[in-house]
């Protein structure tokens, strides 16, 4: 199915309810993404604050591959071709009509990365994996170059950045600083919570 229309799972579920008792913040906004299981995460902290999510357009997740290529296939089927795609690292290359190109996908995170300066302390974002991992790749002062040789820097950095489903990292700006990231939490999966 489409990515943004991807529900979360029970297990999802549980981790989003966990996470909505684990956070210890008081929020001043919270925003999600578009794609529906970025909102479904955000639910169980947003009823503990009866709050309401705002949906900002860029912090939705890279589309690698249009779902009209995938459909009907399984994990291990699509597997080879984010892999190849991963391998080949242009930058500009579109997996079909609904895909996002590298470049789109680093210009939008960039995009929020400038807008960061105007977001209330206190604002909680709810929003993906790889998208999230670009954003700590650049506060971190990786030369984010858009071609080949910086696809692949970041890809390495990716696979290499621990990113559970409901990890927590937060994003400071100190006073006269620049804005850096650091992992707080990564929560435990129920089962391992049970033992």
């Amino acid at each position: 199915m489409p990515n943004a229309l991807i529900p979360l799972s029970p297990a999802g579920r549980q981790h989003a309810r966990q996470l909505a008792d684990a956070l210890e913040i008081t929020p001043t906004g919270i925003l999600t993404s578009a794609f529906l299981r970025t909102r479904e995460t955000s639910e169980p902290f947003c009823q503990r604050w009866s709050m309401r999510p705002g949906v900002h357009g860029l912090l939705h997740e890279f589309s690698i591959l249009d779902p009209v290529l995938i459909e009907g296939m399984d994990l291990a089927a699509r597997r080879p071709l984010t892999q190849a795609y991963w391998d080949e690292a242009d930058p500009d290359k579109r997996m079909g009509e609904n895909a996002e190109t590298f470049r789109e996908f680093a210009d939008r995170v960039m995009r929020f990365q400038g807008e960061m300066d105007a977001l209330p302390d206190g604002t909680l974002l709810f929003t993906h994996g790889m998208w999230l991992a670009f954003l700590v790749w650049r506060l971190q002062g990786a030369d984010a170059r858009i071609d080949r040789a910086g696809m692949r820097a970041f890809r390495r950095f990716q696979l290499a950045l621990p990113m559970p489903n409901c990890a927590v990292y937060v994003v400071e700006q100190p006073p006269g600083g620049a804005w850096a990231a650091r992992a707080t939490a990564f929560p435990q999966a129920p089962e391992e919570r049970a033992g």
